[in-house]
């Protein structure tokens, strides 16, 4: 599958997940998916994964801020927003996800919030 079209599934299930709907994922995810920053294995924890997250955080909405494919890789910088159902309290967290792709799903992926700023903070 062509870069762009990678690109275009993402944007797609990003879309899908903005809207609550997990059906997305089929299309998108390899059944043996594996997320390595979260340690989920499969789909179907990727699925319980997205269940908790929209249960636990009212109007989720990501925005897809930047996104750069090259080989079989897709990196995608990430704008995710909502509100703490338990707190009230807003978030507002940009991640950088890199996934890789093999005949149009996602086959693993591994997300990296934006910390730097943070961390160089704490140095000084």
């Amino acid at each position: 599958m062509s870069l762009e079209k990678d690109k275009a599934m993402v944007r797609k299930v990003n879309e899908a997940l903005n809207k609550r709907d997990l059906s997305g994922l089929d299309e998108f995810m390899a059944e043996d998916y594996v997320d390595h920053t979260n340690q989920l294995h499969g789909l179907e924890d990727v699925r319980r994964w997205y269940a908790r997250i929209f249960k636990d955080f009212s109007a989720y909405h990501r925005t897809i801020e930047d996104m750069v494919a090259e080989g079989d890789k897709v990196w995608v910088r990430f704008r995710t927003t909502g509100t703490s159902a338990a707190s009230g309290k807003k978030i507002d967290l940009i991640t950088v996800s890199m996934l890789r792709m093999v005949n149009g799903k996602a086959v693993e992926g591994q997300t990296v919030p934006k910390v730097a700023g943070e961390f160089y903070k704490k140095l000084l």
